[in-house]
């Protein structure tokens, strides 16, 4: 597997070897030595899936120390734009953002360490979004800043047909400039 550093290098793009032929394909989606290697020595303790119908944006969510969550994310269906935005104050890249395009085709996974929120935007008629965790769903910590905050500054490819279909929870989410941060 291919893994490529993103304009926020702590943020990781992964490209796995897909082997096909005419019955299908076969690829590893973890290989935790590979992994390590590329400097991603992660253990994960929970698998999530979700499926959206398109125009559905998700986020943006993360969770507080001592429950911060890193997650290696992909796309099974459909097409999404995955964000990950960096909220760790003491490093230069706070406050930006990494956008990355996966698809069922491409087979591409984002590697998001803890200390960066999360959302996805989907782009296709539906989509299935599995992700790996390496803390434990912990509501009590769980935050959320507004998928359209100016400070931000996201550039989703939201159609043209309107706004997107946001969870009331996630039309809550707080300004960045309100939002607790990791140190």
């Amino acid at each position: 597997m291919d893994v490529i550093e993103t304009r926020i290098p702590d943020v990781k793009l992964i490209k796995p070897a897909v082997f096909g032929d005419e019955r299908g394909f076969f690829m590893e989606t973890w290989n935790a030595r590979a992994l390590a290697e590329a400097g991603i020595d992660a253990t994960f303790v929970q698998d999530n899936h979700s499926r959206s119908v398109q125009h559905t944006l998700r986020g943006l969510h993360y969770q507080l120390s001592p429950h911060a969550q890193g997650k290696l994310v992909r796309v099974t269906r459909g097409e999404v734009f995955d964000v990950a935005v960096d909220l760790r104050k003491s490093l230069p890249t706070f406050g930006h953002w990494v956008g990355e395009v996966l698809t069922e085709e491409n087979q591409h996974q984002l590697w998001i360490p803890p200390g960066f929120a999360h959302g996805f935007y989907v782009m296709s008629d539906s989509a299935d979004f599995q992700y790996k965790c390496t803390d434990f769903y912990a509501p009590e910590h769980e935050r959320c800043i507004r998928w359209d905050d100016p400070d931000l500054g996201i550039d989703w490819p939201v159609s043209d047909d309107g706004e997107p279909l946001v969870s009331e929870k996630d039309r809550q989410g707080l300004a960045f400039t309100q939002a607790e941060c990791f140190d």
